[in-house]
């Protein structure tokens, strides 16, 4: 059994934008109350969501690395619950793409990116940003949080048009380490479980604690969204703040 398992996460690790993140919608969530969630945003290339991601400033979007490759042109959707032509929701170009410069697509360690926009946001009751962690502050285990993103409603499932959510519990890391393996950095990782979360497409989009962006939506398992064996993982962003602050305070 030990050696299944490393094996499906070693192939899972060799070609993750085709298997299990890129397109990591939620699964046994709910539809948010629209708008919410004003920090949220959708990814999109071509006018296709590929992932999600969340405003930390009136320009810069957080979100995962792996939903970014060179040469992809992205546009950041803001103010929308349902992608739909229905809807009037803003578009910002990209100017700026920053992924972390540590970042490793194999084990996806430091998978974290900055957006800066070519344009600020203007704030309002529906666009708004999210707080981040304060130096030294973190999320302990069992603590209730939340996610939420327009990904699909299960692996291989349809995608959802309308921004979904669901509850979920933080992880102790000891059990995150028994579950992943070496592939599980508590350092710079966070994992949960709960009756619902993230899946294909919601990559990119915030692990929420008290309303404090702790996480990343970053990897799920190869075979079942919201796995209770593999535990959902994020990016822990309280390890990347020196990093994070450093680029958002230059520009």
């Amino acid at each position: 059994m030990t050696i299944i398992i490393m094996s499906v996460l070693l192939l899972v690790s060799l070609v993750p934008h085709l298997t299990f993140t890129a397109h990591v919608g939620i699964e046994d969530g709910t539809e948010a109350k629209p708008h919410s969630r004003p920090y949220m945003v959708s990814l999109q290339y071509y006018s296709q969501h590929i992932c999600g991601g969340f405003l930390i400033t009136e320009q810069f979007v957080l979100t995962a690395a792996h939903c970014w490759a060179k040469g992809l042109v992205l546009s950041v959707v803001a103010g929308a619950h349902y992608l739909s032509e229905n809807e009037i929701y803003d578009s910002f170009e990209v100017e700026s793409y920053i992924p972390h410069p540590d970042y490793n697509s194999n084990t996806f360690e430091n998978d974290i990116l900055l957006l800066k926009l070519k344009t600020k946001v203007r704030l309002s009751n529906i666009v708004g940003m999210i707080s981040l962690p304060k130096d030294g502050e973190d999320v302990k285990a069992d603590t209730l949080c939340s996610v939420a993103g327009w990904g699909t409603l299960w692996k291989n499932g349809p995608k959802t048009d309308r921004l979904m959510e669901a509850e979920t519990v933080i992880v102790n890391d000891a059990e995150c380490e028994r579950r992943w393996g070496s592939l599980y950095k508590a350092s710079k990782m966070i994992c949960v479980y709960g009756h619902g979360g993230s899946c294909y497409g919601d990559s990119g989009g915030p692990l929420v604690c008290d309303n404090t962006a702790f996480g990343i939506t970053s990897f799920v398992d190869l075979y079942l969204c919201n796995s209770r064996l593999r535990p959902n993982v994020y990016t822990r962003t309280s390890a990347h703040l020196p990093w994070i602050h450093n680029i958002t305070g230059n520009f």
